[in-house]
């Protein structure tokens, strides 16, 4: 399992729920690889025919478990065991496995996602690969830290790529543009960058915040895929906000940039 130390500037309020997000996303992720390439589960379809498994549902518990445990007071939403209110003005928003499709694939780019909000404003997020063993993770106003295979910790920052016609364009799922109606938008953007691929899910957005891509789009996403990124993403010195450019992760969309591409990006999504 992976061992972090969390940088000493951490301020006494975040701190604590920060370390617990770190601990319970890699706690969680090490639930998912008991299963991740045995085929010794059951992948049931949830009403929107999207899979769920046992580790989605096992990871989630381990989670909310060692929130309880520390801060009961705080309300804990999740994707797959729904909101129990807590009596704080901090909320936990979990996706146990984000990228439940690849996970059942064998693919190892599935992550653990736990984001935090206080007063509905996302201000912790944590981004775990559990099978490649990378994590991201950042407090509003502390920076986004980012370690590989139990390597030295260090600051994750997003690349400083100017071109479009020279970046990276990751997406979760191409079919979601043309569910949402927008395949015009894909397809402008594919044209306008250098390269395209479906590296998607929290994986997209740890490329993103580490500098590997300049550009993440999702046309449809949940609160608990887009509240632990956020944070990472702006900590990163990036941007991250809806397709209109406000911030938040309630809009059932989001885009990811290296921040000197958004506007541009934007245009382009605006395209229909």
């Amino acid at each position: 399992m992976l061992e972090i130390t969390l940088p000493e500037n951490l301020s006494q309020a975040i701190e604590g729920r920060l370390a617990l997000a770190v601990q319970l996303a890699i706690r969680a992720g090490e639930v998912t690889l008991h299963y991740f390439r045995n085929n010794n589960y059951q992948v049931d379809r949830k009403r929107d025919r999207s899979p769920v498994t046992q580790a989605d549902i096992e990871s989630e518990t381990t989670i909310r478990n060692g929130i309880a445990e520390h801060f009961p007071e705080d309300t804990v939403s999740g994707e797959e065991l729904g909101t129990i209110r807590g009596s704080s003005e901090f909320e936990w928003i979990i996706d146990p496995i984000d990228g439940t499709k690849s996970f059942i694939s064998g693919v190892p780019l599935y992550s653990t996602l736990i984001g935090l909000t206080k007063q509905n404003e996302p201000c912790i997020g944590v981004i775990y690969i559990p099978a490649l063993r990378e994590i991201v993770f950042a407090a509003v106003g502390k920076g986004a830290w980012y370690q590989m295979d139990g390597g030295t910790l260090q600051r994750a920052t997003v690349s400083r790529q100017s071109v479009l016609s020279d970046s990276l364009f990751v997406t979760s799922e191409v079919a979601n543009f043309g569910a949402r109606s927008v395949s015009a938008a894909y397809t402008e953007l594919e044209r306008a960058a250098y390269i395209t691929r479906s590296w998607g899910d929290g994986y997209g957005y740890l490329l993103v915040a580490t500098g590997r891509a300049e550009i993440m789009v999702d046309p449809l996403v949940h609160p608990w895929d887009a509240a632990a990124v956020i944070p990472v993403i702006e900590e990163a010195e990036g941007r991250c906000t809806d397709w209109s450019g406000k911030r938040s992760h309630l809009s059932g969309d989001l885009v990811a940039t290296n921040g000197l591409l958004h506007e541009e990006v934007l245009n382009h999504l605006a395209v229909r």
